[in-house]
């Protein structure tokens, strides 16, 4: 079966050839067509075989197809004609012949050693022969001796037969001795390559020893690198052959008894493919047709034309020449399908066209001319006058109803055209082509409008600006009313997007004018603005630079030539001025311990802009620095640069002694000596420590000790000899691995005191409530080695509990007493107490106790009911009584605060009635609570009395709202005075 290409589908497929010759679809047991495709029924490699092509027809003319090739593959049986025996020496070489039998299509070679599936494996003594099928034996050895079948495949098929065995014995006249390299298999003197094809070259050598093969090229150039070689060097493979593949190779056999070379030449061919293809082609009548067809190719191909599918006449006005085609004085009856075909031989390609000869009067409908064409006094305008017509049409020209003639500002250009030059309000009108050729004539009309050219009034200026400022840059106009006119505005080149830069750009003006004003003008908008405007006619522009002026750009390159103790030296390079000189530097320190950037000190004091190094003073020795370099200018200071390397200036002596040197404290026979460490930036050097120095008040002679830890903040001294509370003199000194620094001043330090040895007299303990105990004393003697009294410790626990487990309560110095709370109710508790100082806890006095009192009545009070006038408040409740296990009830307390205010006012009474003399201005709230020996009962609830807004008011807490007559209350009200109570 036979496809069509593509390309031919829109086409009516009319008829196919085989061989040149029409094949007859009226068969149908052998042919039928199925959508222009061809199919052949039950192919016959006897009938079918051979070139096929369509043709293919329309009202357009005929094309043909280029040529398909139908071929059929087969591979046939072998004779079974016995093979005779081949007899051979050891160490000789041999050839066992396949002989492949009748075949179509391409075959690959195996051999049988033996028995099925017992194959030869190739090496480099034995190799099978991909061109001939041949098995080679470079080297015969006794191992070889057997049966040999041949193998033959078609890969097109994948058909297999098998020949008749070939014996191979060995000779028993002798070894066969050492020989040179006699190459068996070899490539021909000339193979022709296709581009972009897979080559391969084999070659085998007999000989003993087995031959060694190589390949080079014999113009001495190296192999690519896409060339590899196969079986043991046995086949040298080029695959995607190309032009720079060509040329001569080498296939060289060597063994110990010399060496033999075979050559072969590989030639490059290409099948033609298109440089250049025809297209369709539509022209007038008697025109003039040149159509040209390029193809490449190796050889170089020839062109030849057909017309409608059949070979084109070539006449006095038609002519080929190098593939290219001319017709002069076309007429109709030259349209049709035309076919270019390139050749060598080793292929063709076909590229088809139409050729389409046309003849038809003016036509303005595809080309209209314009309607209206503007253009300003004083320049050149052309009026185009193009219609379709074939043959081309002559035109001429008509202003209203006057024919236009030509003068030295009116001329009629080639195509038709109509140019008018320096242009005047007097050319304003319509003008009207009118063209014409033998086949009819058409007309076509355009109205030419004339306008005063657009100029700019006041244009932008060059301007010199600092940082955040805002200008605007002027562009207005004077224009043709005519005219609409357009404002842009360039930026260095590029069109300003106001939405995108909207808050730093916004054009301004009216209709004439398209001001540019920016504000906040940054470092980014120096450079050229351009203000474009245009119109239908013309356009003008006009150019301006803004120069941006800013601070400093970073300084570059900050480096630290030279370190000291105390001093580094820096240099560093100017960074950016941004328009505006640099006038001073200034330089800025770092260390893990300075709170982010600090001004440092430097020589010279005052960096002038021109001076790029300075030398920092004042450094702390044995820290490590980084600098940075700020430049200012007249606009202020900029960006600082980046930090230098950090550096750590060398070690000194320590010049820095501790700060709050003190003491005192501690155990009995201790003298304790505190002071703030010395800060890690202040310690100059490695191996810092301290020098505790110390005598007694009055001697002269310091006892002195080391302390190497530089955290350190005491030092304790321990001996029996100390004395309690006496005065030593103390001062505390550095060093480090570079020698001894300064003592801090002198001061005057107490030793440890000496604890209380005398309990305090005088205990007792008096219950205050449910929760609270007082425990009071006298105050114990003291004397000078006791030091500065602390205060007392007071110890208690309960009558259930146990000593060990008492709670303890501390009070300071002078106080004598202390009172114990949350404990439990109607519960007794011990209590012991003890005077401390720094030195310890002195002896605990006799123990006393006292019983808790019973916890208040959890009953609040009840009932709670209130009468209010504008000046005073009667309140009255229920009585609580108290439970068996509750304090008795001994008063009330009545709580009261305005509802703004948070303070709360309290009245004790011993009645279970109040009279509170308020002045109702704004709402009261009140709480009333039993009191008893145990404390203060539950509280009762919450009650609101609003602000009076009539003569008087009646609530109480079971229903706020309820009003109850104040005769109700009156006769058992008891009024007690609040002065009285307060």
């Amino acid at each position: 079966m036979e496809t069509v290409d593509p390309a031919f589908i829109h086409w009516l497929p009319r008829r196919w050839q085989l061989n040149g010759s029409d094949i007859n679809l009226s068969m149908e047991y052998r042919y039928k067509l199925n959508g222009g495709n061809l199919v052949v029924l039950n192919p016959n490699r006897n009938w079918d075989t051979g070139s096929y092509q369509c043709f293919a027809t329309n009202s357009l003319g005929t094309i043909v197809s280029r040529e398909a090739k139908l071929q059929f593959a087969y591979l046939e049986n072998f004779k079974t004609k016995m093979r005779s025996t081949v007899s051979v020496r050891e160490g000789q070489g041999v050839v066992l012949l396949c002989g492949p039998p009748p075949h179509s299509g391409e075959l690959s070679y195996a051999w049988i050693f033996n028995e099925y599936p017992s194959f030869v494996e190739e090496d480099s003594r034995r190799f099978v022969s991909q061109e001939t099928g041949h098995l080679y034996i470079a080297k015969v050895e006794p191992s070889d001796v057997g049966n040999y079948t041949c193998v033959v495949t078609s890969t097109v098929t994948n058909a297999r037969v098998l020949g008749s065995p070939t014996p191979l014995v060995l000779r028993s006249d002798g070894v066969m001795g050492e020989y040179e390299p006699k190459i068996e298999v070899q490539f021909p003197e000339t193979l022709p390559a296709a581009k972009g094809s897979t080559v391969k070259l084999e070659c085998f050598a007999l000989g003993n020893p087995i031959p060694q093969i190589n390949w080079r090229r014999s113009d001495g150039l190296p192999f690519s690198s896409k060339i590899k070689s196969r079986k043991f060097n046995g086949v040298l493979e080029i695959p995607n052959f190309q032009q720079e593949d060509a040329g001569s190779y080498e296939c060289l056999a060597e063994n110990s008894r010399g060496k033999n070379v075979a050559r072969g030449r590989l030639t490059y061919y290409a099948k033609p493919h298109w440089v250049q293809l025809i297209k369709d082609v539509e022209i007038a009548v008697e025109d003039n047709l040149y159509w040209e067809c390029r193809a490449s190719g190796k050889p170089k191909p020839s062109y030849r034309w057909l017309k409608n599918g059949e070979a084109l006449v070539l006449e006095e006005r038609i002519q080929i020449e190098n593939g290219a085609l001319t017709i002069s004085n076309l007429n109709v009856t030259d349209s049709g399908m035309f076919q270019c075909i390139a050749e060598n031989k080793h292929g063709l390609v076909y590229s088809s066209a139409e050729l389409k000869v046309v003849a038809a009067a003016p036509d303005f409908s595809k080309t209209p001319m314009k309607k209206l064409i503007q253009v300003q006094v004083g320049s050149v305008v052309s009026l185009d006058c193009k219609p379709r017509a074939s043959p081309r049409a002559l035109s001429s020209w008509k202003k209203g109803d006057a024919i236009v003639q030509e003068n030295e500002r009116i001329s009629f250009l080639k195509g038709g055209g109509l140019k008018i030059a320096n242009v005047t309000k007097a050319d304003v009108g319509t003008y009207t082509c009118i063209a014409e050729n033998q086949f009819g004539k058409a007309n076509g009309t355009t109205y030419l409008v004339v306008t005063e050219p657009t100029r700019i009034t006041l244009a932008p200026s060059n301007m010199d600006v600092s940082v955040g400022e805002s200008v605007i840059l002027p562009c207005q106009v004077q224009h043709d009313p005519l005219l609409d006119i357009m404002f842009t505005w360039y930026f260095n080149g590029a069109l300003t997007d106001f939405k995108k830069d909207g808050s730093h750009f916004e054009k301004v003006g009216g209709s004439s004018s398209g001001d540019l004003m920016i504000r906040n003008i940054q470092l980014k908008h120096s450079g050229k603005y351009v203000c474009m405007v245009q119109t239908g006619v013309d356009s003008v522009s006009s150019a301006a630079d803004l120069i941006v002026r800013g601070s400093p750009g970073p300084p570059e390159n900050v480096k630290v030539d030279e370190i000291t103790d105390t001093t580094a030296q820096l240099s560093w390079k100017e960074g950016t001025d941004n328009h505006s000189p640099v006038i001073s530097y200034s330089v800025q320190a770092r260390t893990p311990f300075s709170v982010g950037w600090q001004t440092a000190t430097t020589v010279p004091e005052v960096i002038d802009g021109k001076t790029h190094t300075a030398t920092v003073v004042e450094l702390n020795p044995w820290v490590e620095y980084e600098f940075r370099v700020v430049a200012s200018n007249k606009i202020g200071g900029g960006e600082p640069s980046l930090p230098s390397e950090k550096v750590r200036t060398e070690e000194a002596v320590p010049e820095v002694p501790p700060s709050e040197v003190s003491g005192g404290g501690g155990s009995r026979s201790e003298l304790v000596i505190t002071w703030d460490p010395v800060p890690e930036e202040l310690q100059n050097g490695e191996g810092f420590g301290y020098v505790v120095a110390f005598r007694p008040l009055g001697v002269t002679n310091w006892i002195q000790t080391v302390v190497t830890s530089p955290d350190t903040p005491r030092y304790v001294f321990r001996n029996e000899s100390i004395m309690p509370f006496s005065l030593y003199e103390v001062k505390v000194g550095v060093y480090n691995n570079k020698g001894e620094g300064p003592f801090s001043p002198v001061t005057t330090v107490f030793s440890a005191e000496e604890e209380p040895t005398v309990a305090p007299s005088q205990v007792s303990a008096n219950s205050l409530s449910s929760s609270e105990i007082e425990v009071s004393w006298n105050a114990v003697p003291w004397k000078l080695s006791n030091g500065h009294l602390l205060g007392y410790e007071v110890r208690y626990w309960n009558n259930g509990g146990e000593e060990e487990l008492s709670s303890k309560v501390k009070v300071a110095g002078n106080e004598t007493s202390a009172r114990l709370r949350g404990l439990k109710s109607n519960l007794a508790y011990y209590t012991a107490v003890r005077a401390y100082n720094s030195a310890g806890a002195g002896p605990f006095s006799d123990t006393v106790n006292a019983t808790t009192k019973k916890t208040p009545p959890s009953q609040p009070p009840g009932n709670v009911v209130w009468n209010a006038t504008d000046t005073k408040v009667l309140l009255n409740w229920e009585q609580v009584k108290a439970m068996e296990n509750e304090s008795e009830v001994t008063g009330y307390k009545v709580f009261y605060r305005t509802s703004s205010q948070s303070n709360v006012q309290v009245l004790n009474t011993n009645k279970t009635s109040a009279e509170l003399l308020l002045p109702i201005k704004e709402d009261y709230i009140i709480e009333v609570k039993a009191t008893t020996d145990g404390g203060d009962g539950t509280s009762s609830e919450q009650i609101r009395i609003p602000r009076i807004t009539n003569m008087d008011a009646r609530g109480s807490t079971s229903a706020i709202s309820n009003v109850h007559s104040v005769s109700s209350y009156i006769p058992i009200v008891l009024f007690f005075i609040v002065n009285a109570l307060w």
